[in-house]
Order: C-alpha cells, then sequence, then structure tokens
C-alpha cells in the first residue's frame, strides 16, 4: 500500500477542478438517484461545485474526497464526511459510485479507508449513515462493513410523490477495529 488513502482498488484523494465534467456524467448516468427527481444543472455549476472543492478547507473534519480506481486512475465516486459532533465523537459520512463501477469492491475499500482516517486519526469514536430503506445495495454494502441498524425514521424524506423511510446505520470504533484493524495492513 502507497499510502493511507491508497487501497488495493481505490485512490482517495482531493477533487480537482478538472473533475467536474465526470460528475456531470456522474448525474447523467444515474438518473434519477433512488427515484428521487432532482433539476437540471449547467456545466458551469458543475465546474463551480468541483472548483469550490478543491479549495474548500476542511472545516470541523468535514470534507468531500474523490474516488479513482487505482488500475485506472479514472474517477469513480466520492466519500466524504458532511456531519460531524465532535464533542460527543461521532461523523457522518455518504458515499457515491457512478453506476458503471457499483458491485466491483470500489465503496466498501473507500469507506474503510475515510473510516481509519476518522477513527484512527481523528479520534471519532461512532460513525453514522443515512440510508433510504427502499436501497438494499447500499444496506448490504454498510452491513457487510459490520455496521449495526440503530433505528428507522419512519417517512422521513419525501421525494416522488411519497414518504420514504430513512434507516440510520451506525459502527463504534471498537467495531471497526476488530472487523478491520485500525491500522494499515
Amino acid at each position: 500500500m502507497a499510502s493511507s488513502w491508497t487501497g488495493n482498488r481505490v485512490r482517495l484523494r482531493a477533487v480537482e477542478p478538472d473533475d467536474w465534467t465526470a460528475f456531470a456524467r456522474f448525474a447523467d448516468d444515474d438518473g434519477p438517484r433512488g427515484g428521487r427527481l432532482d433539476l437540471p444543472r449547467s456545466a458551469e455549476s458543475y465546474r463551480a461545485w468541483a472548483k469550490e472543492q478543491a479549495v474548500a478547507e476542511c472545516d470541523d473534519d468535514r470534507f468531500r474526497l474523490a474516488v479513482e480506481a487505482t488500475a485506472t486512475g479514472e474517477l469513480v465516486g466520492t466519500v466524504g464526511s458532511h456531519r460531524t459532533g465532535p464533542r460527543s465523537g461521532w461523523f457522518e459520512f455518504d458515499i457515491t459510485i457512478s453506476v458503471g463501477h457499483r458491485r466491483k469492491g470500489f465503496a466498501t475499500e473507500a469507506v474503510v479507508l475515510l473510516l481509519r482516517f476518522m477513527f484512527a486519526e481523528r479520534r471519532y469514536h461512532k460513525c453514522l449513515a443515512a440510508v433510504l430503506a427502499h436501497n438494499e445495495a447500499s444496506l448490504a454494502l454498510f452491513r457487510g462493513l459490520g455496521f449495526t441498524e440503530e433505528g428507522r425514521l419512519r417517512e422521513h424524506v419525501f421525494f416522488a410523490g411519497r414518504h420514504h423511510d430513512l434507516v440510520m446505520m451506525g459502527m463504534l470504533v471498537n467495531e471497526f477495529d476488530r472487523r478491520h484493524t485500525m491500522s494499515e495492513p
């Protein structure tokens, strides 16, 4: 392993301004995300977003990283910590892998790299993930990683004309260490 940010399949790196084309393509390929219909975005909005991400500070351990395939150098998704409770020791993250790269181990490895950093280097105690109840693939991913379902917010999210349940998944630092180890292999 070349660094703490590189695994066998993926490398986590900063978002670069030129990544905007890949992010625009991901949105086009994905269609309605989980049944949710988003407004169309301009190329300029993707350019501005990528440029903003490229220079963003790591504010309270909230950040976004690009997920790149090590074999090809191709951008395959993003992962990031987007909410933190530093005083209580928890953080929440999300991951998105483009349609053509799903179910190939990219998400699993990217999440493990992110969790290892947040638990071992930033000393967080707990990780949370919110998953739409009908997203069986994401629920399977998190269960496979060792997350536990901690609760369900009934009819919590509205899109596509109806309300949907949101499943809260959690993992404690000691659970991560038993399953994935805190230090690099």
